[in-house]
């Protein structure tokens, strides 16, 4: 069985599941974000998140956070059980933030990639990156953390044709 949302005229760039509340959202270009109840297809909420398109939305592990990263820069953290309130922001990227990921190791920190050729690492309740990895010639496009092992590696992804494992 296939379920079918219509969320809206403009492009969805990010979707994702938030199985514990049984909910689906998405980020489209209306600088919008939505969600719905998966099972009954309901709407749960509708809000106005960036002042440009949104890129990447992601779903923090075990508290009721998420955050959404725009071409406005910005990634910003919402809290679903304060009615989807944006608690923090993060400013720190000179160009679009394509995609943003937490942490599966340490769950108060979270990757973020960005055209202006640099990928961060935040912590939640700081405003200023951690560090920031500086190593591709254009544009990164995304960003994941390795699960397995000790290390904490990440890989990026660049429009300098790169993929780069970072220790």
């Amino acid at each position: 069985m296939m379920l079918m949302y219509i969320l809206n005229l403009f492009s969805v760039r990010s979707a994702k599941f938030i199985s514990r509340k049984q909910w689906v959202v998405a980020g489209a270009d209306d600088m919008f974000i939505r969600v719905y109840n998966y099972n009954t297809m309901d709407k749960v909420k509708v809000f106005e998140a960036h002042t440009d398109y949104i890129r990447c939305v992601a779903v923090h592990p075990t508290l009721p956070y998420m955050l959404s990263s725009s071409n406005d820069m910005l990634i910003k953290l919402w809290d679903w059980d304060k009615g989807w309130v944006c608690t923090q922001i993060f400013k720190g990227h000179s160009h679009y933030v394509m995609q943003v990921t937490f942490n599966p190791k340490d769950i108060n920190t979270f990757a973020s990639a960005s055209l202006d050729r640099t990928t961060k690492i935040w912590s939640l309740g700081s405003p200023d990156p951690n560090f920031t990895l500086d190593g591709h010639q254009k544009g990164v496009n995304c960003v994941d953390y390795f699960t397995g092992g000790d290390r904490p590696y990440l890989i990026t992804g660049s429009d300098d044709s790169t993929a780069k494992v970072w220790d």
